[in-house]
């Protein structure tokens, strides 16, 4: 497997490059999720800031989270591709959006994260470790 991954907007004026492989890949089914992806989740690829390179404009809106964190998604402002997130307890962490990869796909999703939130129409995928809401800091990925 080759190291690093690259994605990019609808439109092609957003690109994003990663020189590091996914720490994490999560699913969220939370309620910010789905309504920001336009879909029943979002997928997630936790990566050191150190490693990501942004090409191109992107705007964002800022969210509280349940935890009381602050949760920072970028997107495309011409397509309106979501691109990556930030969250205010992980300041050294990015979070590309899976949905816009340009390859890789031998990526898997290594947890899912609201499951007790998942929409019929858009199950968890069977067989990764779930948890209910967010899990407690030991049993998430070293990030």
């Amino acid at each position: 497997m080759s190291v690093g991954f690259k994605g990019s907007c609808l439109c092609g004026a957003v690109t994003y490059k990663s020189s590091a492989d996914p720490v994490a890949i999560v699913s969220c089914h939370c309620a910010d999720c789905r309504k920001s992806s336009g879909t029943g989740h979002c997928t997630h690829m936790g990566i050191p800031e150190a490693a990501f390179t942004i090409l191109g404009d992107v705007s964002y809106f800022d969210k509280g989270t349940d935890s009381g964190n602050m949760v920072r998604r970028h997107f495309c402002p011409t397509c309106g591709s979501p691109i990556y997130s930030t969250n205010s307890s992980m300041k050294d962490m990015v979070f590309p959006r899976a949905s816009i990869l340009d390859d890789r796909p031998e990526m898997t999703v290594s947890m899912a994260v609201y499951a007790s939130r998942a929409t019929a129409w858009d199950p968890v995928i069977e067989g990764v470790p779930t948890f209910a809401e967010m899990p407690p800091q030991s049993d998430m990925p070293e990030m």
